[in-house]
């Protein structure tokens, strides 16, 4: 680790291990967060600000952006923006379509009714 000194690397040693368990309490928060009696809109929410927040510790200290020029910062921060904006436009589109029923995810397609089928002579 040429020119690195003994302190400045358990520092960074201490800052991966506080990260490491920083993500393993956001998992248990998510975990506890899908048994939540919310909205399918609202899980998706919380899921994605916890996976935001996770992901944001995950670029900053394990890919070292948090020492990155400002231009790299920068685009980070633009495609967080645009990001935000895209889905901010999907719920807006979702929530002009009309309510979703409870069965939504469980509707059997029609099938078209077979002449002749086995069985009838």
């Amino acid at each position: 680790m040429g020119g690195h000194s003994i302190e400045e690397i358990r520092k960074h040693v201490k800052i991966y291990i506080a990260v490491f368990f920083a993500l393993a309490i956001l998992t248990v928060v998510t975990v506890w967060a899908a048994s939540l009696q919310v909205s399918p809109t609202m899980h998706i929410v919380v899921a994605l600000f916890i996976a935001s927040i996770k992901g944001t510790l995950v670029a900053a200290y394990f890919m070292h952006l948090i020492s990155e020029k400002k231009v790299i910062r920068s685009i980070l921060l633009l495609t967080g923006f645009f990001f935000l904006f895209m889905l901010l436009i999907t719920f807006f589109v979702e929530e002009t379509k009309g309510p979703i029923g409870q069965d939504y995810f469980t509707v059997q397609p029609k099938l078209p009714k077979v002449e002749g089928a086995a069985g009838h002579h």
